[in-house]
C-alpha cells in the first residue's frame, strides 16, 4: 500500500493538485514565453547588473531563449507540452524579466498577439513581474483579460527586509512591494508572491517573518518559495567562487519547509517549494538530484512529520 504521497495526497495545497480540481480533471502546463523585456535595475533605470542573484537564462527553457517570435515560442512550448506532457489545456506565462515593463499599449500588443494562439486549449494567463512595474492602468489592461482567461500576476517579494534588499541590488523597498499588493485589493487577478530563503546574513526567526507578512494580505492566492541557489553569470556567483558561504543542505532546507507550512494560511495554494536552474548553469547548492527526487523527498518528509498546512495559522 502506497503513502499519502504516492496516491498524490500532500500535506498543504498544492499547484497541481489545484489545476486539475479548478479544470475537471485535465492535464494544464504552463508555457513559458520571453517578451524580450528587460529590467529597471540592468537598464540603468535604476541600476546596473540586475539583482546580484539573477541571471535571467537560469529560469528560462532553451527553447524559449532561441525562438525569435512569441507565436513561435509557444507553438513550440505547446507542442512540447503534449508530447512530453500529455498536456490537455496551456497557461500563457510571460516569465523572464519584467514583463509589465513597457508602455501599456505595447504590453497590450503582445498580450494579445500571445492570447490569440491556439485561443480554443487556453485558459490560463500569467504574467512575471515586480512591485514597482505595476500600476493602476497595467492592473486595468491585465483585468481586461478576466473575462476570457484565469489571469495571475507573479511579482518578486524576495525578502522582506530592506537591508536583504539593498545588499542583493534589488533596487525597490519592501514598502514598495506593499503598494503594489494593496493596489490589488479587490482585484479579480489572482497574485502570486515569490520568495527567497537562506540569504546567509538573515536568520531562521526573520525567516518566519516572511510567512506572517504574507498571511496578512488576502489578495495572495499563490506562493513560490525558492531556497538560495547560486547561478553562473551573476554577481552573487562571481562573489561565491571567491568566498563561498553558507546556502541550505537539502536537509535543512527541508527542515525550514516544515517550519513555514504550517504558519502558511490555509487557502493560499503553493505553486512552488523549491527553485533549481539547468545544471550547467547551477553553482550551488548542488543537492545530487533531479527536480522530481528533490519534491518526492520534501513531500515524504512533510507526510513523515504530520505536517499540515495552516495547523498553526493564527489568523
Amino acid at each position: 500500500m502506497g503513502t499519502q504521497v504516492d496516491l498524490g495526497i500532500k500535506g498543504y495545497k498544492n499547484y497541481g493538485t489545484h489545476l486539475r480540481e479548478k479544470y475537471n480533471g485535465q492535464r494544464v502546463f504552463k508555457v513559458i514565453v520571453d517578451g524580450g523585456f528587460t529590467c529597471p535595475n540592468r537598464d540603468g533605470s535604476k541600476g546596473y547588473g540586475g539583482c546580484t542573484y539573477c541571471n535571467v537564462d537560469s529560469f528560462t527553457p532553451e527553447p524559449s531563449r532561441k525562438m525569435p517570435t512569441i507565436k513561435a515560442q509557444l507553438e513550440e512550448g505547446i507542442k512540447r507540452a503534449v508530447n512530453g506532457y500529455r498536456a490537455d489545456k496551456f497557461i500563457v506565462y510571460f516569465q523572464p524579466n519584467t514583463n509589465t515593463y513597457a508602455p501599456t499599449h505595447y504590453l497590450k500588443m503582445m498580450y494579445d498577439e500571445a492570447l490569440s494562439v491556439n485561443t480554443e486549449n487556453i485558459v490560463g494567463f500569467a504574467v512575471g513581474t515586480r512591485p514597482d512595474c505595476i500600476d493602476a492602468e497595467k492592473v486595468a489592461l491585465l483585468e481586461s483579460y478576466t473575462d476570457r482567461f484565469d489571469v495571475d500576476l507573479e511579482m518578486g517579494m524576495e525578502s522582506i527586509y530592506d537591508e536583504t534588499l539593498e545588499q542583493i541590488n534589488r533596487g525597490c523597498s519592501h514598502g514598495e512591494f506593499v503598494k503594489a499588493v494593496e493596489l490589488l485589493e479587490n482585484s479579480k487577478l489572482d497574485l502570486c508572491v515569490h520568495t527567497i530563503f537562506g540569504f546567509p546574513w538573515e536568520t531562521r526567526a526573520q525567516m518566519h517573518g516572511y510567512i506572517h507578512e504574507i498571511n496578512r494580505f488576502p489578495q495572495i492566492k499563490f506562493v513560490k518559495f525558492h531556497h538560495l541557489h547560486v547561478v553562473e553569470g551573476s554577481i552573487m556567483g562571481a562573489k561565491y567562487k571567491k568566498e563561498p558561504f553558507k546556502l541550505f543542505t537539502l536537509e535543512e532546507y527541508t527542515d525550514l519547509l516544515c517550519e513555514l507550512i504550517p504558519m502558511l494560511r490555509p487557502d493560499i495554494v503553493i505553486q512552488r517549494l523549491f527553485g533549481i536552474s539547468d545544471w550547467d548553469l547551477l553553482i550551488a547548492p548542488n543537492w545530487g538530484l533531479n527536480k522530481s527526487a528533490i519534491q518526492t523527498y520534501i513531500d515524504k518528509e512533510i507526510e513523515k512529520r504530520g505536517v499540515v498546512q495552516g495547523s498553526d495559522y493564527i489568523g
